[in-house]
């Protein structure tokens, strides 16, 4: 049985045998003898993006207490989520992506904290994720964004809407309408600011 670490654009974490190409964590989630998830979803605000490989180190998923490995479609997924670029493994990415949101929201000189503190509040209402109305058409959107409608997560590319699933992306069967907005507005406004999210293959083709 896959264990429960894939992340959804909603920000849940459900059980599949997709790994996806990005690996994080948010905190110490899960309970290394019996590789379940406790019934926490996060334990620190610095929700984290990282590479599944770096200098050759190998981890035991959810095999000890440094960190709950959580995997990711893409990095527009983990976007969405409220995951940020790790500042360690992912250095160049993070630097990107901060100098981008510092232009996209009028800032200077943001720390990774900073940024971990303005994602918390945009992410979560309550113990659920929070959805943001859209201040522009859907087609407008930059690459990379993700809104919500119903039950669906789209993507949106080139002005088009993907359907998220699991294993990749696929085209949308019907015209999204009043779709709410997944990925956080301050890491929408670093999109707008030239941030280009990794996407997986399928989003693509």
């Amino acid at each position: 049985m896959p264990l429960q670490n894939r992340v959804t654009p909603t920000g849940d974490i459900i059980a599949t045998p997709h790994r996806g190409m990005f690996t994080g964590n948010r905190g110490i989630i899960h309970d290394p003898v019996t590789k379940r998830l406790l019934t926490r979803r996060w334990v620190s605000q610095a929700w984290l993006t990282c590479v599944c490989e770096f200098r050759g180190r190998r981890r035991e998923v959810m095999g000890g207490r440094s960190w709950t490995e959580l995997f990711f479609l893409d990095e527009a997924t983990a976007f969405a989520a409220g995951h940020r670029p790790c500042f360690f493994c992912r250095r160049d990415d993070a630097n990107r992506f901060c100098a981008a949101w510092e232009q996209g929201n009028g800032v200077t000189n943001v720390l990774a904290r900073d940024i971990d503190a303005v994602l918390h509040r945009e992410r979560l209402d309550g113990g659920r994720k929070r959805l943001h109305a859209c201040t522009m058409p859907e087609e407008e959107l930059p690459d990379g964004a993700m809104v919500q409608e119903g039950a669906e997560s789209y993507l949106i590319v080139q002005g088009r809407a993907l359907s998220w699933w699991p294993d990749g992306y696929r085209e949308a069967p019907n015209a999204i309408k009043d779709a709410m907005l997944l990925t956080p507005p301050s890491t929408l406004r670093a999109f707008s600011a030239g941030y280009r999210p990794v996407l997986h293959p399928s989003a693509v083709e």
